[in-house]
């Protein structure tokens, strides 16, 4: 078991402390109250990654510069998510909506993308939503961000219809990182590869999912192997086969060996997270959890017998122990 400090609060000012705690969610348009101005984006902001970051640490600095607001536009159905496009989301909606909180933003908007939105043309977009609802004064755009019916909003038309409604436009460009490009497609190419290196520099910090450990059918604890079971609200998950990781309760740190798939062995479905706790005892249902996936150790299989699923279990929690011997600096 690896013991962590409590996280530092130094060199957070208390102004950026009090942004933390005052931030407001807005679930829908109608549930805005007036505004007399802000610093604005648009985006889904998938895992905040490094680029995202950059994006927000402008956003912030702004807003402060000009007393203003600062407001994260995002949707509670992805664009593609509605046009049958769904891709593997790489956060769930709370883990992002605390990123963007601990980065100091005043108000995330968040706007369901359903059949009537998908046909608001983009200067309809800017002019009847960001500048009469939002008094939008500056807005940052990254440079392949699309907006409105048929993806024809860039940052082109927001700069040219910026003048007339009064506000900025401003354009952050891409972030590479050795060499390639910093976006989320990349982050999930990197985790379905198993490079979790990468994809840890790309977010700037290690991939994890948490949630609340929720009752299973108990199928573990037959074969000596009992299981914390993690509901994930994804359609897609961004990572699939067993994986050793850290396991983050209860302010404590502990190793484990995680599934996610559909348990083929058992006739499964829909898709799971399971871990094994090394040396872990305690009930913790109902409690949230963090894990951290550090490498990935083998794809999902189907057994013929529970017997020889338990034996490869008894081989993946070995082959656990052995890579957090060799990395005891982990926690």
């Amino acid at each position: 078991m690896i013991r962590r400090p409590p996280r530092s609060t130094q060199g957070v000012s208390s102004a950026a402390s009090d942004v933390y705690k005052r931030q407001q969610l807005i679930r829908g348009l109608h549930n805005l109250k007036k505004q007399s101005s802000c610093v604005l984006t648009i985006g889904n902001f998938d895992g905040v990654h490094i680029g995202h970051q950059e994006i927000i640490k402008r956003l912030v600095e702004k807003s402060h510069e000009l007393k203003m607001p600062s407001l994260v536009i995002s949707f509670s159905v992805t664009p593609e998510s509605f046009f049958g496009r769904p891709k593997a989301r790489l956060s769930s909606f709370r883990d992002k909506h605390s990123f963007l909180k601990s980065m100091g933003v005043d108000m995330h908007l968040l706007i369901r993308f359903n059949n009537a939105f998908s046909q608001t043309s983009a200067a309809s977009f800017v002019e009847n939503i960001l500048v009469e609802k939002l008094k939008v004064r500056h807005c940052f755009i990254g440079d392949d961000s699309r907006f409105g019916k048929d993806r024809l909003g860039d940052y082109r038309m927001l700069e040219k219809l910026s003048k007339p409604n009064n506000f900025i436009a401003e354009n952050v460009g891409r972030v590479s990182l050795e060499g390639q490009r910093v976006s989320s497609s990349a982050v999930r190419l990197c985790l379905s590869s198993g490079n979790f290196s990468m994809a840890e520099k790309l977010l700037g910090r290690p991939f994890a999912i948490s949630g609340r450990v929720s009752h299973g059918d108990k199928r573990g604890r037959t074969i000596g192997f009992p299981t914390i079971n993690v509901g994930i609200s994804r359609r897609l998950s961004p990572v699939l086969g067993v994986f050793n990781v850290l396991v983050e309760t209860n302010k404590k740190t502990y190793y484990g060996v995680c599934n996610v798939g559909k348990r083929p062995t058992v006739g499964g479905e829909k898709t799971l997270l399971e871990v094994f706790i090394f040396d872990f005892n305690r009930e913790i249902y109902g409690e949230r959890v963090n894990i951290i996936f550090k490498q990935k150790s083998r794809e999902e299989m189907k057994f013929d017998t529970f017997e020889e699923l338990k034996q490869q279990i008894a081989k993946d929690v070995e082959i656990g122990r052995q890579y957090f011997k060799a990395h005891a600096n982990l926690g």
